[in-house]
């Protein structure tokens, strides 16, 4: 059963995070910001965490196309960690193959593609929730 409260998504990539949140009833996804991924990230997000009140977090899980975890992966890891230790709300991984490439299609390459690309790895975590 899919609980009502704030979610927070993530594609992580090395130069660029795209953000997303849901709507205040957790229930649907949209694309928040785009940020570089520099020392300020951290701060950022729990600023954005404690401001937006988000209750959990969605990570894109990144994989290679062996389904094995890539690069991108360890630096996740880490996050995860910090996140866990110090922000203190549960984080979750979803699956993420192709959500870049899936919101160019929908949208067009702009400045805001990896918001949405953290939007859709969002909404999938939503829908198997609903799905349960």
């Amino acid at each position: 059963m899919l609980r009502t409260m704030k979610r927070l998504g993530i594609d992580f990539g090395s130069k660029k995070i795209g953000i997303s949140l849901t709507d205040d009833g957790g229930q649907m996804a949209f694309p928040h910001a785009v940020v570089s991924n520099d020392a300020k990230f951290f701060a950022y997000l729990e600023s954005l965490v404690n401001e937006r009140g988000v209750k959990e977090i969605v990570i894109g899980h990144s994989l290679n196309n062996q389904g094995e975890p890539n690069k991108i992966h360890e630096a996740v890891e880490a996050l995860m960690l910090d996140v866990t230790l110090h922000i203190g709300v549960p984080v979750h991984l979803e699956p993420e193959q192709y959500s870049s490439r899936q919101a160019a299609q929908t949208q067009g390459k702009n400045s805001q593609l990896d918001a949405s690309a953290a939007a859709l790895i969002l909404d999938s975590y939503l829908t198997k929730l609903k799905n349960k």
